[in-house]
């Protein structure tokens, strides 16, 4: 690999929820209205993710695949595979089958903006006044591919550097094996990293030469600042305790109904320092919520206890 050089246009894109339904299906694979219910009370007590009835094909191209690596022929003969107490390996491979992981560097950038002109200076003072250590602990839940967390390193690690004294760990989780291991590598398509400034792209990345030709992969300073872990927010055993400065949690509470929606912002929220924030997507919001949060910026809330009035 070699650093610096211009991005490319787009890179590859990872499936979404309601794509690549067809996955070399066959016509005759189907699923009855009750096996269905199964597998959605199944997958609910997996993950809290709530499938509704319009899903039924997504079930069904999802899943094609592992019955083909696992030579069954119905959904009815997986479901009783997949639903054995002993079968934690194929349910870990069934969620991340059916899981959604579109994702991309600096999406939804008016909250990176947020990030760098508000929330980076007052942690700045904070530290020069002595108010706080030099240390910040992030938390991406629901990291998908890593493209969230690599997006937050580089951003700390160019405003808030060692050399200066900080110490910036980020903790980044997701429910799928499948985009943990791509997030690890920290290796991507070179084609989609437009997203990325220049000045972050020759800094923090390297381009593949000869064999890589064709990919960029994040330095390890940057790799060295995140650790990856397997959670499922939805399970209080699976938690982490914290406290965080800053959870990042986007596009990830969309896929949950009522219950599990509020039980996961429940454990964000109290896994947030008093002065710390949570990031969500631009289309959840939290105003019915019962919790104590202000919105300081669209998708952006702080815990009202603390008296903080810099945003």
């Amino acid at each position: 690999m070699q650093a610096g050089t211009a991005p490319g246009k787009d890179f590859g894109k990872p499936r979404r929820i309601d794509a690549d339904l067809s996955l070399e299906q066959p016509a005759n694979l189907s699923v009855s209205p009750a096996l269905f219910q199964k597998f959605q009370k199944l997958i609910y007590a997996e993950t809290g993710i709530w499938l509704g009835s319009a899903k039924t094909a997504l079930l069904c191209g999802r899943l094609f695949r592992r019955l083909r690596a696992l030579q069954m022929d119905s959904l009815e003969s997986y479901y009783e595979c997949v639903s054995a107490p002993e079968a934690d390996d194929e349910r870990a491979r069934m969620i991340d089958a059916i899981t959604t992981n579109e994702t991309r560097f600096f999406r939804e950038p008016r909250q990176f903006d947020f990030l760098v002109q508000k929330v980076i200076p007052r942690w700045q003072r904070e530290a020069e006044s002595g108010v706080r250590p030099r240390r910040l602990r992030i938390w991406s839940a629901g990291c998908s591919s890593g493209e969230e967390p690599y997006t937050i390193a580089m951003l700390l690690a160019r405003h808030l550097p060692a050399e200066a004294g900080w110490d910036v760990r980020i903790l980044a989780t997701d429910i799928s094996n499948r985009v943990l291991n791509k997030a690890i590598k920290g290796v991507y398509p070179i084609n989609r990293l437009s997203e990325l400034p220049a000045d972050l792209l020759h800094t923090f990345m390297l381009r593949g030469v000869a064999e890589r030709q064709g990919e960029m992969k994040v330095k390890v300073e940057i790799q060295q600042m995140i650790t990856f872990q397997r959670l499922n927010l939805d399970r209080e055993a699976d938690l982490v305790e914290g406290p965080f400065d800053a959870i990042f949690c986007r596009n990830v509470l969309i896929y949950f109904d009522t219950a599990s929606k509020h039980r996961v912002i429940t454990n964000l929220y109290g896994r947030l320092m008093p002065s710390g924030l949570l990031f969500v997507g631009h289309a959840e919001n939290l105003s019915s919520m019962s919790l104590q949060l202000r919105c300081i910026d669209p998708s952006i809330y702080a815990k009202t206890e603390h008296k903080d009035n810099s945003f």
